[in-house]
């Protein structure tokens, strides 16, 4: 790899394909508390101010697939202040109180994990300042500490609604099949850097510094081959800065042999297990 993603990478919206449309848009509107941005047929976008968070998409000819098979661990939706995800986390809790599977403080943020009605792992979460993150070289600290749900909201939840923040996704976090693959394609090829590696099991990386924009683990999927097509994970969004972000990108995938659709404004790709990734530029032409 001769370069790497553009500083201001970030991640894009979610896209899910769902056997229920109804009952997913409700789980993420009156449950997490988004909004419908948009609708089309078959096909709801919710997210906040405007911006996507994810792209719920009804596929009724697709079935479930195993829980080892690569695919989505989890969407990290990102809360621009505590008091905001502890109204996040309030409601949910309150409207689907058996969605819930925990917390946790890892030392760069603060997390609450969920699982929606068809199972697809939800993550809720705030980012301290990254003054307060600690580095040792290239290798971010994060640590797996406990979080208690009912303190966080005594301390955070405001009797009176915060006033509506965003709510993006910071990062996606797969399964995959093995760590040395998943490295050699999302560093070696498209050019995120390593954060954060536990041996064999997970690896976290980012552009720009930030502490993951993707994670990827092997702890219920370790072995897995290529998908085939199931509901969950539809589709990961990668938002460059620019065309020229974007351009280089494609030429890097390109070099690697990697099949990518390039209309002139987005790329479409595929990772080694067949989840596939759009990237577009924020601004400019190509």
């Amino acid at each position: 790899m001769t370069d790497g993603l553009a500083a201001a990478t970030a991640m894009g919206a979610v896209t899910l394909d769902v056997a229920d449309l109804d009952a997913m848009t409700r789980y993420y509107v009156d449950g997490i508390g988004l909004e419908v941005i948009a609708t089309g047929p078959g096909e709801v976008v919710v997210g906040r101010g405007g911006v996507p968070s994810l792209v719920l998409r009804h596929a009724a000819a697709l079935r479930h697939a195993p829980r080892s098979a690569a695919g989505l661990f989890h969407t990290a939706v990102l809360f621009d202040s505590r008091s905001a995800l502890a109204a996040a986390v309030a409601s949910v809790a309150t409207a689907y109180p058996a969605s819930f599977t925990g917390s946790s403080d890892h030392l760069v943020s603060q997390a609450f994990y969920f699982d929606d009605p068809e199972g697809n792992g939800v993550e809720l979460y705030w980012d301290r300042p990254r003054a307060e993150w600690r580095w040792d070289g290239g290798a971010v600290r994060m640590a797996t500490l406990p979080l208690d749900p009912n303190a966080f909201l005594r301390e955070h939840l405001q009797q009176e609604a915060p006033p509506a923040g965003t709510a993006e996704v910071g990062h996606v976090h797969l399964k995959v099949g093995d760590i040395a693959t998943a490295k050699r394609f999302y560093v070696d090829v498209v050019g995120f850097a390593v954060t954060a590696r536990f041996g064999e099991q997970a690896l976290f990386v980012s552009a720009g510094g930030y502490h993951h924009h993707v994670g990827m683990n092997t702890w219920q999927s370790l072995g897995a081959g290529p998908r085939t097509p199931a509901l969950g994970l539809g589709q990961v969004a990668m938002r460059l800065p620019d065309a020229d972000a974007l351009g280089a990108l494609g030429d890097r995938l390109r070099t690697a042999g990697i099949a990518v659709q390039d209309d002139g404004r987005e790329l479409v790709f595929a990772d080694p297990w067949r989840n596939a990734v759009r990237a577009t530029a924020a601004r400019g032409d190509r």
